[in-house]
């Protein structure tokens, strides 16, 4: 019964119809004459026996009479089934206001005329089809209370309007249902409740509260009529708050509220089913951030914020790992969680360890700023959930949100061993929705007590030592890890994540804040990363047998050179000048073109940034004009001793 019942419920807005025409109404005088009146029709629906449905209509008479036919589908033959005109909705019920001719079974169809009420008070066409009431149909005059059709009419008409909400299973598991709201002509509303699982014996209290879930216990609002266990069904007329306040149907669709269904009314305190309505309503639209594992291990989770009708959000919190005993705090931070500690903005209802869930209204910061779902998307902030409210300092989970979070976009630039041998890694840029970057250096390597200063300096590496120009937070030895936002360079220029990109810069991190001549890391960035195009050319040994190696020419983003000189056999204590000559080696010596840094003797190599030709007013040449330029290579002995040749090879269109 109660499948069906659901189904019905469902289906009312749909089946909802109703008809005002000009056909021939029924002529009570027999004049024959050519009156021609309105008529409308209303719906009776099936109530103890589903096979029992039909229509009421009324029509028009020349003496403003009112002659309703009542046509029924399903009655047995032999039946005979009183009919009436009750006052009020049939959600409300009421006295009898007209009576009709019976409804004989057999056909399904009684005819009746009227201009008076049961009580002798008149009443017109236009006011009975505009009446405060409904039709019941009952099953004999023996059994009027057993309906078999019913339907309201007049201003209890309705419309074919309707807003239907979801309730949610509470504390009894298996019940759980809707509540619809459906719109009648004078602007107030049927609430129907519809509830699966209730056990037949039960009495279900049902109330709106003032807000929302999240928020609650919040006052009662309104009463609806108590659930019934057997059908699971409630029928309500809503006109008024339970303070007289009215109450219409577009008020309820952006009420601030929330129903709540109760397991009996002794029993209030159980909730058998519950869900936010009108502009708590939640609109589809939603946003997710990820909370990552912190200080304890196996507690992650993430925090979704929902769009309200009303632009305030719900906020869930849902944790992994919490102990079932823990109450956890949790608050929206200002900034980034790499600027943190930053100043609490907003606090959520703690998480039970039990569920591992917090729900919470956002609407108002803790300032009393207004603060909804939108605010939220663009918001500078994070969120924190601690450990408990005695130990604060130590965070459970922790994650960016809004204009912090990461778009996916991110760029990765090595940092290549230096002083310290085993110490490499990387530095990615991630991009924020913000347009700011969150920059994450990850080295290999590091001593578990070390502290390791990092920078962004200006020019290459090659070029180095550049000044500095934005500064990390220090690499954590025993993690390895350092975490920055990334929005201002050192001197407040702005500084987001495409300028990282573009910037002329490179990556230093230092052993420690008492060492930083000691390099443990380093790489180029932004347009000084290498494209991939190289090319390399042979360095042959001359006077000084057994030094020999490499010239390779690398490009750059911005279409700059690296020339890097790999040489073997070199003296640990030498220093050995190197410049690129015009000409080939067959046609040497030719002039000093360009000027490279010295090769140390101790490594082999040398490392030089190429933009222009030696001299002030030196003309620029890129990576492609290189690679067709008519010169060789020379590496010298000493600076004392140019004339000594250690090494040697053509480059360029020569090679």
């Amino acid at each position: 019964m109660k499948k069906f019942l659901l189904a019905m419920f469902i289906a009312l807005p749909f089946m909802f119809m109703s008809c005002s025409g000009d056909d021939d109404a029924v002529d009570p005088d027999g004049d024959g004459d050519d009156f021609e009146g309105e008529t409308k029709s209303f719906e009776l629906y099936s109530v103890a026996d589903p096979s029992i449905s039909g229509t009421a209509t009324f029509m028009e008479n020349e003496d403003n009479s009112t002659t309703v036919e009542i046509e029924l589908d399903g009655t047995p033959d032999g039946g005979m089934h009183p009919a009436h005109i009750h006052y009020n909705t049939a959600a409300e019920g009421g006295d009898i206001a007209v009576s009709f001719e019976p409804i004989d079974g057999a056909t399904g169809m009684s005819t009746t005329t009227f201009s008076t009420l049961d009580d002798g008070t008149n009443i017109t066409y236009e006011e009975a089809i505009n009446f405060d009431g409904y039709i019941n149909v009952h099953l004999s005059a023996d059994d009027l209370g057993t309906l078999v059709a019913q339907g309201d009419i007049g201003e209890n008409e309705l419309t074919g309007e309707s807003k239907n909400y979801m309730l949610e299973e509470k504390a009894v598991e298996g019940i759980s249902g809707n509540v619809m709201f459906q719109e009648r002509v004078n602007g107030e509303a049927l609430a129907t409740i519809m509830l699966d699982g209730t056990p037949e014996d039960g009495e279900y209290p049902a109330h709106i509260h003032m807000g929302s879930v999240a928020e609650s216990p919040g006052d009662i609002a309104f009463t609806f009529t108590p659930v019934n266990g057997a059908t699971g069904m409630s029928k309500t007329n809503v006109a008024a708050l339970d303070d007289g306040t009215a109450f219409m149907y577009n008020d309820v669709l952006s009420y601030d509220g929330y129903v709540n269904v109760h397991l009996s009314a002794d029993e209030l305190g159980t909730l058998v089913a519950q869900n936010d309505i009108g502009a708590n309503e939640l609109t589809g639209e939603s946003k997710t951030y990820e909370l990552d594992e912190r200080a304890v291990e196996g507690i992650s989770g993430t925090v979704m914020f929902e769009e309200r009708m009303s632009g305030a959000a719900l906020a869930t919190i849902m944790l992994d790992g919490t102990p079932e005993d823990g109450m956890h705090p949790a608050h929206i931070h200002m900034g980034s969680f790499v600027e943190g500690p930053g100043d609490i903005a907003f606090t959520f209802n703690p998480v039970n360890g039990a569920t591992g869930m917090s729900m919470t209204q956002v609407e108002m910061l803790d300032d009393d700023t207004e603060f909804g779902y939108e605010e939220v998307l663009n918001y500078d902030g994070y969120v924190n959930v601690h450990l408990s409210a005695e130990d604060l300092a130590t965070v459970v989970a922790q994650g960016d949100i809004g204009a912090n979070e990461l778009t996916g976009e991110s760029k990765t630039y090595e940092l290549g061993e230096k002083d310290v041998e085993g110490i490499s890694g990387s530095v990615m840029f991630e991009e924020r929705m913000s347009g700011e970057a969150l920059a994450t250096i990850m080295l290999d390597g590091t001593p578990a007590d070390g502290m390791h200063p990092a920078h962004i300096h200006m020019g290459t590496a090659a070029e180095g030592p550049g000044d500095i120009a934005f500064t990390f937070n220090p690499v954590n030895g025993a993690t390895g890890m350092s975490m920055t936002h990334v929005a201002m360079l050192d001197d407040d220029t702005e500084f987001g994540y495409e300028d990282v990109l573009n910037y002329d810069g490179y990556v230093n991190v230092h052993l420690s804040a008492d060492d930083l001549g000691t390099l443990v890391a380093q790489g180029d960035i932004g347009q000084n990363e290498l494209t991939g195009e190289s090319a390399s050319y042979d360095l042959g040994s001359v006077d000084v047998e057994g030094i020999m190696g490499t010239a390779m020419f690398e490009e750059r983003l911005n279409g700059e050179t690296l020339v890097t000189i790999m040489l073997d056999g070199t003296p640990a204590d030498g220093m050995h000048p190197a410049h690129i000559h015009v000409g080939s080696v067959a046609d040497a010596p030719g002039d000093i073109a360009i000027t490279l840094n010295s090769v140390n003797g101790a490594t082999g190599m040398s490392a030089t940034n190429v933009t222009k030709f030696n001299g002030e007013d030196g003309d620029m040449i890129d990576y492609n004009g290189l690679l067709e330029y008519d010169g060789y290579i020379n590496v010298h002995l000493s600076a004392d001793d140019l004339e000594t040749l250690v090494a040697q090879g053509n480059v360029g269109s020569n090679s």
